[in-house]
């Protein structure tokens, strides 16, 4: 079922797309965060993606827990999305040969990560609320606050660390 798919009639469909969508990408995202941890050279950089790691596999529950309360099988479809996100991640990680400049490639791979997960929760949230299902979006409001949590913390080991050693 594609966005503009003629699949999706009501405000409640484009909700399960969407919350299918995030499914999607939780799940790849557990698939790539090893490859990440392998890669990182500081050790903060490296736990902070190994506690991200954790954090992702109680997003995947949380999003079942929501397909649950909302009456729907908890299935993924494809988001080509988080798919060009983690490919473009892997590639320019490769192409790094300096461990430092690797750090912070790895950072603003993962933060661009974040964002997506951060948009498409904040549309769940909002989209939960006007369908009634309050609930619901208490359930997926602790995912989104992680994800910003995790952002933030990217964001000041980039600034405090990280971008300073890949810049000398």
């Amino acid at each position: 079922m594609g966005i503009f798919s003629k699949d999706i009639k009501t405000m409640d469909d484009l909700f399960v797309h969407t919350l299918r969508d995030i499914y999607y990408a939780e799940k790849q995202i557990l698939k790539n965060l090893p490859k990440m941890i392998d890669k990182a050279t500081s050790a903060e950089l490296r736990k902070g993606f190994e506690k991200h790691m954790a954090e992702t596999e109680g997003h995947v529950e949380r999003v079942e827990q929501v397909f649950k309360m909302h009456g729907v099988e908890a299935k993924a479809v494809n988001c080509p999305a988080i798919d060009g996100i983690l490919k473009e991640a892997d590639e320019v990680a490769g192409e790094v040969d300096d461990d430092r400049v690797l750090d912070a490639a790895l950072i603003a791979a993962a933060q661009a990560v974040e964002h997506y997960e951060m948009t498409r929760y904040g549309t769940l949230i909002a989209w939960a609320k006007e369908l009634g299902r309050n609930d619901c979006a208490a359930v997926l409001q602790k995912n989104l606050d992680e994800e910003k949590a995790t952002d933030e913390k990217l964001t000041n080991l980039a600034e405090s660390r990280v971008n300073l050693k890949a810049a000398e």
